[in-house]
């Protein structure tokens, strides 16, 4: 791992000159090849600046970025100096490329922000020092740029200075540092500038130069993600993953979490050399002394204070299109960690401007909340403020497998470890042996009216007559009882969904075949229903078509939701997500009840 390699990133808003600002520091410290320059002035004869050389070229390489004159996706450049070694991640300033800004700034151990003179702090800046501070960034540069189109004048450069000031008092950073520059000019981005005599600092490349970032806080002790099991032949069982915190030497004793076994090192791998000891940063395989079961997503540590539990309080950055909602399940990948989450709580979320704690129910794209996250298991994790490899994470969307959101541990909660799981003496199988039945939950989806009502209940009648021990669970009853603190928005969509997979789940436990009938209108929600019941879930799709079901609404719903007098009414005003991967399809407008209940029992011949 190379201690003098400097990461950072470059930031800010639309036009404040990021990709001009590094292309010219290349181009000024004669970091280029001689094609690549050629290429650049041949390049700048067509572009925006009347012949004269265009800087961002060299960094905005794709087609529709030198269209717009705009940074769309992340450009990385690898560069050496005398002093040292960089990588750059040059982001887009357009709040649509949020997402993109915040990528890069996951890497990065700096920040260079930059702020146009002419225009001083903009939203999209402050958003942009939020996602560093939220990305765990310490080390702040403020390059007020496109000072020549003000003049140089040094008034205009302190009221700048005053105003990130006060923005940056809000987080905790290690270093700061304000430069005042012309990135198409050259003023202070590799020499000092004569046109600034007024400013006696370094310019910005002799300050990347000399900046140390090295973290010394954090978590001291050893701490390693499982990343693969090594296994080329039966002498040879290793486990490899980059070391996130502390070291380990040969010799040393480890825990395996979350399973609390321990076992000794015998051999250190780093590559194919044999090492007594290893530290942070550094890719390793590890043998240990006895046979441990140990899988992708384990943790390996020794004397680190992480935690092992379900529940955490969050930090993160909305980044999808669709509104994030309490009760919303998600995918969480933290490590090497892969495992299903929910949001339990919206917290608040945090105001770009003013960087305050605001209520909300939805976080909508681009915005910073504070949330409240249970997963589906225990998870091994840190705060990031001590762990950035175990205290980071994302969500990943699970219908589309889109990234949803990136975010950083900032908690555990304490609640979560003063509960424990009891382990019964009577089990869910003694239940079922007893009513000679295998548990199981049919969950019926589909549009109001669609028929979902009348063919659960005859199903019901129909396992009856066969001995068999049932529940039914109703829409319109459920909502009458134990939700009946829910309304019809979004989030209490969700919760509604996901408060009767939890009573299912239970009611199998007991070893009673549960029959389920909502409408459930969106595969998220069914998908989290369908985990949290586990095995034995029976997904049947009611497909009856919405015309059919207009036809047979006797309560007059749809009428009154065409005439906007019911909100949020699924397949009028809101939409309704048709299963993709249903165990069974009815369409009742094609099929008499009995027909219907004889298809349904033939699928379930095999669950039951």
């Amino acid at each position: 791992m190379n201690e003098n390699l400097l990461k950072f990133i470059t930031c800010g808003s639309v036009d404040d000159g990021k990709s001009t600002l590094i292309g010219h520091l290349l181009y000024d410290a004669k970091l280029l090849f001689t094609d690549q320059e050629k290429a650049l002035v041949l390049d700048s004869k067509i572009g925006s600046r009347e012949g004269k050389i265009d800087y961002s070229l060299l960094l905005d390489g794709l087609m529709a970025e030198r269209e717009q004159g705009i940074t769309i996706d992340v450009a990385y450049r690898y560069f050496s100096t005398e002093n040292r070694s960089f990588i750059v991640a040059d982001t887009p300033g357009h709040e649509e490329y949020t997402r993109n800004m915040a990528v890069g700034a996951s890497f990065a151990s700096l920040a260079v922000i930059l702020v146009d003179a002419s225009q001083d702090v903009q939203i999209q800046t402050k958003r942009h020092a939020r996602i560093c501070a939220l990305m765990g960034i310490r080390h702040f540069v403020f390059a007020v740029n496109k000072m020549d189109t003000v003049c140089y004048e040094q008034a205009r450069f302190t009221k700048i200075q005053r105003h990130i000031k006060v923005l940056m008092a809000e987080f905790d950073y290690d270093t700061l540092c304000m430069i005042p520059v012309s990135a198409t000019e050259g003023d202070n981005v590799v020499r000092q500038s004569k046109n600034m005599r007024w400013y006696n600092g370094l310019p910005l490349l002799a300050y990347l130069e000399k900046i140390d970032v090295t973290d010394e806080e954090g978590e001291k002790g050893f701490t390693m993600p499982v990343q693969r099991v090594c296994r080329p032949d039966q002498n040879f069982r290793g486990f490899q993953g980059q070391i996130s915190s502390g070291e380990i030497a040969v010799g040393e004793e480890i825990t395996v979490l979350p399973s609390k076994e321990k076992a000794v090192v015998t051999k250190i791998l780093q590559g194919d050399k044999s090492v007594a000891k290893s530290k942070k940063g550094h890719a390793v395989t590890i043998q240990l002394d006895t046979e441990v079961d140990i899988s992708r997503g384990c943790v390996l540590q020794k004397d680190a204070e992480v935690e092992v539990g379900s529940l955490f309080e969050a930090s993160l950055l909305w980044m999808d299109e669709n509104n994030l909602v309490e009760g919303g399940s998600f995918l969480l990948k933290l490590g090497m960690q892969l495992i299903p989450a929910v949001i339990m709580r919206i917290k608040y979320k945090i105001d770009v401007n003013t960087g305050a704690e605001v209520y909300a129910e939805t976080i909508y794209k681009n915005e910073l909340a504070v949330c409240e996250i249970s997963t589906g298991s225990k998870v091994v994790f840190d705060c990031f403020a001590k762990n950035r490899e175990l205290g980071s994470f994302i969500l990943i969307d699970r219908v589309s497998n889109q990234t949803a959101a990136g975010g950083v541990v900032r908690q555990p909660l304490a609640r979560d470890n003063n509960l424990r799981w009891h382990e019964m003496d009577v089990t869910k199988g003694m239940r079922e042996k007893c009513l000679q039945q295998k548990a199981i939950t049919v969950w019926m989806t589909g549009l109001s009216g669609a028929g979902k009502s009348t063919l659960a209940n005859e199903l019901e009648k129909t396992l009856i007559s066969l001995g068999k021990h049932t529940m039914l669970l109703d829409g319109d009853n459920v909502r009458m009882g134990l939700n009946k603190d829910l309304g019809f928005k979004e989030k209490d969509r969700v919760e509604n969904i996901r408060r009767v997979a939890e009573v299912a789940k239970l009611m199998n436990d007991a070893g009673l075949i549960v029959i389920a009938s909502f409408i459930s209108p969106y595969q998220l929600d069914r998908r989290m229903a369908r985990d949290i019941v586990g095995g034995g879930f029976v997904e049947v799709y009611v497909s009856t078509p919405l015309e059919e079901c207009e036809k047979r609404d006797v309560k007059g719903l749809y009428q009154k939701a065409r005439e906007g007098k019911i909100s949020n009414f699924t397949g009028i005003s809101s939409a309704y997500e048709k299963p993709e991967r249903a165990e069974i399809v009815i369409d009742t407008s094609k099929h008499d009840i009995s027909d219907c209940i004889n298809m349904i029992m033939k699928v379930l011949e095999a669950y039951l």
